[in-house]
């Protein structure tokens, strides 16, 4: 069993849902080395999160930050927490809902992803800033 861990700091991006699987496959090269095993990849923050979706038809993804506009509006009256600004409670909680985390197998050094799907970074303020992950890859390495 080999284990490994890295941290992936993300560019900045927008309001939205953005496909990362390839910059994820990119700070792992040593995951072509795992015949089998588990990607782990953790957010660490409050007002983004981590889903696995559509990769091919970008409308979905708008699509996605549309309906979650919709499900938690900005500038609700029962919101306390605003000192952040109106974006600020409403990525809590999107992020709450979609989660800060995902696991992905692996299967002859390669991501077992679906033909469709690919990793999403959530990102539910207007100007989030650069975002980091915590990447640990577990399992069996091929053999030398």
């Amino acid at each position: 069993m080999s284990w490994l861990q890295t941290l992936l700091q993300l560019k900045p991006r927008d309001r939205g849902f953005h496909l990362i699987t390839h910059e994820i496959e990119q700070a792992l090269p040593h995951l072509k080395e795992y015949e089998l095993g588990l990607l782990h990849i953790f957010i660490q923050h409050t007002s983004a999160s981590l889903t696995i979706n559509e990769n091919a038809d970008s409308t979905v993804r708008g699509d996605f930050e549309r309906a979650f506009n919709r499900l938690v509006p900005e500038n609700a009256p029962y919101y306390e927490h605003t000192l952040e600004g109106s974006d600020d409670m409403p990525a809590h909680i999107k992020s709450s809902l979609l989660g800060p985390e995902l696991t992905v197998p692996i299967s002859a050094g390669r991501l077992a992803l679906g033909t469709w799907q690919g990793i999403y970074l959530c990102e539910h303020r207007d100007h989030g800033g650069a975002r980091t992950l915590a990447l640990t890859l577990q399992g069996q390495t091929k053999s030398r």
